[in-house]
């Protein structure tokens, strides 16, 4: 599982620490930021002490208010064993009674100048990102169109070889082999190369090329959201292929449902351009237009009218 410690936001977001830098190691779980104003205020029952713990000049301003025996029992009481970090906003200055009951727990007190909005937003954007549930897919991942296609399938079908086809036909190249996969922001799946691979493709009987060595820096992006999965297989004889296209497959991708498009390979089927118009035609479907099920509907109305001829 991913994790990131109170000493990642100090290195990511150029955090001063004031009080408690031995608990820079401590993990924060969730992506849930509190402002405890509640807290400030004397109530405890809920206090979410495994968040991480954001004072603006609300909560200080309240907190000034307060008798010295109040302050010493609040900040006693927000600093916990479970706490993983507490920052101040707006290059605030953090209270005495703050940095005491950090030190006797270990609870690191940062401070950074950005506003408590601003700041707040950023951390949970960052947060989100970093403790996102993931999974690596073998397969290929390749903008076309803005559509993020993910090719998969058995090794030496022909994945590499497509995408390599479809760079060369102006599409982007974002990873291949091992596609790595993060939800985000909900139900959003978010690909990109493990940073070993990043911008390289292997082809059988060439070897590794650098794509945006030979096509330009246009030919790459570091990341793209996940919107379809296309699977090449063998041809089978045996098997019915979809000739229609009116019923769509899915696949789940950590929690996420993407459709999914089986498309069989032989020799003489130009892959690349099966794909690019299949990434086109689910750009139309999500815009409502549906040729499948038009042409399912045209049919049948003719059946239709030619029953009403018989009558």
């Amino acid at each position: 599982m991913p994790k990131v410690t109170a000493q990642d936001l100090i290195d990511r977001f150029s955090l001063q620490v004031i009080s408690g830098e031995e608990g820079s190691a401590r993990v924060i779980s969730t992506s849930d930021i509190s402002r405890p104003g509640m807290e400030m205020a004397g109530f405890f029952t809920y206090y979410p002490a495994k968040r991480l713990q954001l004072l603006g000049r609300t909560e200080l301003s309240f907190f000034e208010t307060l008798s010295l025996p109040e302050r010493r029992d609040r900040m006693e009481k927000l600093c916990t064993y479970d706490t993983p970090g507490i920052i101040i906003s707006r290059g605030l200055e953090a209270p005495p009674e703050l940095i005491d009951a950090s030190e006797k727990v270990g609870v690191p007190i940062m401070r950074s100048d950005i506003t408590t909005t601003r700041l707040s937003s950023q951390l949970t954007n960052f947060l989100e990102a970093q403790l996102a549930k993931s999974t690596a897919i073998h397969g290929v991942l390749v903008d076309i169109y803005g559509i993020g296609v993910l090719l998969t399938g058995a090794s030496g079908v022909g994945k590499s070889e497509t995408a390599l086809d479809l760079v060369r036909r102006g599409h982007r190249l974002v990873a291949d082999d091992s596609v790595d996969i993060r939800q985000e922001h909900g139900n959003t799946l978010v690909g990109r190369a493990p940073e070993l691979i990043q911008h390289l493709l292997e082809i059988r009987g060439l070897g590794i090329i650098d794509v945006m060595t030979l096509f330009g820096a246009g030919a790459v992006r570091p990341f793209k959201r996940v919107a379809l999965n296309i699977d090449l297989e063998l041809w089978d004889e045996g098997k019915s292929y979809d000739r229609l296209g009116i019923d769509e497959d899915t696949i789940q991708v950590i929690d996420t449902m993407i459709p999914k498009y089986t498309i069989p390979v032989r020799p003489g089927r130009n892959l690349a351009v099966i794909v690019e118009v299949a990434a086109m035609n689910f750009r139309l479907k999500r815009m409502g237009i549906n040729a499948a099920q038009e042409f399912s509907d045209r049919l049948t109305d003719v059946i239709d009218e030619s029953d009403k001829e018989d009558y």
